[in-house]
């Protein structure tokens, strides 16, 4: 309840961008869809953009354009919604794909990334992800990737990690 009301209040201003924060947490499935889908017309009918930070994968499907995927508070890929789903580039965004369980698959066990997140406020020197990442080699643990272009500069889709530099 208290999430509508919040957000009824930032809708309330008419603003050209609204920034909604984990604005689905803790909804059940029906509220849940029934705010996106608010959401959306409100979208359609003023123009406004929306910012969605969120760990749900599913409302990013139904919700956004483009996605930045970002790890440890550093953007790790960026894309549309269509290319990173179908061609996750980055090794963090493809174990976020593997993460995301699907009904179509008989699986006794969900896929998680190994290890744990680093605390923020003590960050590993390279890049963050390298401790948990099945493709780091010797590069990834000292210095910060480059943003790599993934094919055609018109699909916007970019990502930063030595593995798609080396290439």
């Amino acid at each position: 309840m208290r999430q509508r009301v919040v957000g009824a209040i930032a809708i309330a201003g008419s603003p050209q961008v609204l920034i909604a924060d984990e604005a689905t947490t803790s909804l059940d499935a029906t509220i849940q869809y029934q705010y996106l889908e608010l959401l959306k017309e409100l979208q359609r009918d003023t123009g406004m953009a929306i910012i969605f930070i969120t760990h749900d994968m599913g409302v990013v499907a139904k919700m956004c354009d483009r996605v930045a995927v970002m790890y440890a508070g550093k953007v790790a890929e960026i894309a549309d919604v269509r290319d990173m789903f179908n061609n996750p580039q980055h090794p963090y965004t493809e174990a976020l794909m593997k993460s995301v369980p699907n009904v179509e698959e008989d699986v006794e066990m969900l896929y998680a990334i190994e290890g744990q997140p680093p605390a923020l406020d003590n960050l590993p020197a390279g890049c963050t992800f390298a401790p948990r990442c099945q493709y780091a080699f010797d590069k990834c643990q000292v210095e910060f990737p480059d943003i790599v272009q993934i094919g055609d500069a018109s699909k916007r889709h970019t990502a930063t990690c030595w593995k798609l530099s080396e290439n």
